[in-house]
């Protein structure tokens, strides 16, 4: 059997930090709090946290517009802090992702200052910066991700400057090869540091054109999209020349032991694999998010998992993403009961599962009132639903007034439902969500077939999605009910490990089963399958 990296066998965790746990009552979550709760982390099985930017900020776009890559804002802490977030974390066998921003940086970092302050400064070409078009208008037709034209005009100096999202987020010049050393100059202090890895944000949109051609519409564009949607950004998103940019930052990482690189990467699959690098020197992981974007039933979820697999290169290891910090929580998209069968399709699927904070005691979408939005998203374009702060309000860890988050105002509200959906509640229950995200884990790190193993016959029978695993003579059949209608679904001879109730385990299953409604299991079939429990 071949040994697998950590993080092609472990679980990764998500953190949004100022969501986790405050310690000093500003209702703002820090690193002495994810520190307080590593031993949650622990006892779910996680083997990586990854936590989003804790950079010094303005946070116009909440840590996503950095002021200075190698320190911390003094909301979350401070270096010491983060050193000692390290070292408890090792000791405890956990290891530490950060998120890394590289498309752009602050309008004040001191970066942007200097390349701000005169055309003839040396750092004026860290930034990409044009003059007005034909009769003073705007460089090109490229827009924000935020809402509006991605160019700003800088009246002191007579030029526009690109902006991918908000007009504080001046994008960098990649193409600048002092902006790279630069950056991964970043990469090695946090390296230095202990850091095990890096999530990319936005990796496919680090290279423009160089001729600055205008991007073409999008027919398909309907108006209660994004404006941003209105055109095909061909000219400003996966550029050939990112890929040199990939195995570069790569092969920083490649310098130090046991390290990975993770992409965020919004691309049909056919290109999202590209990122894997030419033999297999890019991203170890360019982040999956086709469960997020797909429809929620049998035929679309076996249809995604084959071409998927098909489309990987040979040696890639694959990766699974249910949500994150920018998109609604699972269980709102699709409900409770089917959260629990999604836990089990994310925990048993071939390669590296990503679980964001909360979806283990499943978490929903908060609403959000007006006055309390604090996304630039919602707040550039409202009431198209594009507001993000719904999915990253604080965590509930007991039922009290505050949850046990914070002795203060949280910054975004607690779900109202807090006071049952809460991991001190869920702890007491021994068929709660979390733990069957409990056993899940449990169950991928003994099992050889979940860890290593191939998947196989991936099948639709009805609302029924079902698949195989196996390695050696270990073999598992997984089979999910996606419908809200019981089913019967045929099935070889076995016993059940595992079921979304957690009230199956050890049932001999004999040439068929009846799934419930919203009822997912794991079965050992096979001659393992007369072992013990």
């Amino acid at each position: 059997m071949e040994d697998l990296k950590w993080w092609q066998s472990g679980v990764i965790y998500q953190i949004y930090p100022r969501s986790f746990q405050d310690t000093n009552g500003d209702g703002i979550g820090d690193l002495p709090g994810i520190i307080q709760r590593l031993d949650h982390v622990v006892r779910l099985g996680i083997d990586a946290i990854w936590i989003s930017p804790i950079y010094p900020s303005p946070m116009a776009d909440f840590g996503y517009d950095v002021a200075d890559y190698c320190d911390i804002a003094p909301i979350f802490g401070n270096l010491a802090d983060f050193d000692r977030l390290i070292t408890e974390a090792h000791s405890r066998g956990l290891r530490i992702i950060l998120d890394f921003v590289p498309n752009h940086t602050s309008n004040r970092h001191p970066w942007f200052l200097e390349s701000q302050s005169s055309r003839d400064n040396p750092k004026r070409d860290w930034y990409i910066w044009k003059d007005a078009g034909k009769e003073a208008g705007l460089p090109n037709n490229w827009l924000s991700h935020f809402g509006g034209p991605a160019w700003e005009w800088d009246e002191s100096t007579k030029q526009y400057y690109y902006h991918s999202f908000l007009k504080e987020q001046p994008d960098l010049n990649w193409r600048n090869p002092a902006v790279k050393q630069a950056m991964y100059d970043v990469l090695r202090f946090w390296l230095d540091r202990g850091v095990d890895g890096f999530r990319v944000d936005v990796l496919w949109l680090l290279i423009k054109d160089d001729e600055f051609r205008d991007n073409p519409v999008n027919r398909g564009y309907v108006p209660d999209e994004s404006s941003y949607r209105r055109l095909l950004p061909i000219f400003t998103a996966n550029r050939p020349e990112v890929h040199e940019i990939v195995s570069e930052m790569r092969a920083v990482l490649d310098g130090y032991p046991d390290r990975v690189l993770i992409g965020e990467i919004y691309l049909p699959i056919e290109e999202l694999v590209t990122y894997y690098g030419r033999d297999l020197k890019g991203a170890n992981l360019p982040f999956n998010f086709q469960l997020i974007q797909t429809a929620w039933n049998a035929p679309s979820i076996a249809g995604i998992v084959a071409e998927y697999e098909a489309a990987l290169p040979r040696g890639a290891w694959p990766n699974w993403v249910l949500g994150n910090h920018d998109k609604a929580r699972i269980a709102s998209r699709i409900g409770e009961a089917q959260a629990r069968v999604a836990a089990i399709l994310l925990l048993t699927l071939r390669g590296t599962p990503t679980i964001y904070y909360g979806e283990e005691i499943g978490m929903k979408d908060v609403p959000i009132a007006p006055e309390q939005v604090q996304d630039p998203a919602e707040k550039n374009e409202p009431g198209l639903g594009l507001g993000r702060d719904p999915e990253r309000t604080p965590m509930p860890w007991d039922g009290s007034l505050l949850a046990g988050f914070t002795t203060g105002t949280p910054w975004l509200p607690l779900g109202p439902d807090h006071a049952s959906t809460n991991v001190a509640a869920m702890s007491d229950s021994h068929e709660s969500l979390l733990n069957l995200y409990h056993r899940l884990i449990k169950l991928r790190r003994g099992n050889p077939a979940v860890t290593h193993g191939a998947i196989e016959t991936v099948g639709v029978e009805g609302n029924i999605l079902s698949y195989e695993r196996s390695q050696g003579n270990d073999r598992l059949v997984i089979a999910l009910n996606l419908g809200h209608q019981p089913a019967q679904v045929s099935f070889p001879s076995g016993r059940v490990l595992l079921s979304t109730r957690l009230d199956r385990i050890g049932e001999k299953v004999d040439q068929g089963v009846s799934l419930g409604a919203d009822e997912g299991i794991v079965v050992q079939v096979g001659s393992e399958s007369k072992r013990g429990g």
